[in-house]
């Protein structure tokens, strides 16, 4: 089962979140997501266990509960939304002074 840690402490490491995990259980990946830019954390991350009632077992005992200082937000992952967007960025782009898109890169 895939797991969704929130309310991470920016000092807490995969190593720290592996440790957590493991008291109830097996784990096979923990993953906490970082910036590209600067490489800070974001303050999420992903667990990834392979019995689901272990999983469960770590939900429900580390929901709500203190890690590194804070009170983590731990549920099951859900998958993420296909997105059509096929610009590929943030956006970005020419915009007029309504916040819409100019005719700049309009097809005729």
């Amino acid at each position: 089962m895939n797991i969704f840690v929130a309310s991470l402490s920016f000092d807490t490491n995969e190593a720290d979140l592996r440790y957590a995990f493991e008291e109830f259980g097996t784990v096979d990946t923990v993953k906490i997501i970082t910036d590209r830019d600067s490489g800070r954390s974001k303050g999420f991350g992903f667990v990834e266990m392979p019995d689901d009632d272990e999983a469960l077992a770590a939900i429900e005992n580390l929901n709500d509960a203190d890690l590194d200082g804070r009170r983590v937000v731990v549920k099951k992952a859900e998958p993420r939304e296909r997105r059509n967007d096929r610009r590929g960025g943030g956006g970005g782009g020419f915009r007029n002074d309504r916040g819409g898109r100019n005719n700049y890169n309009r097809r005729y």
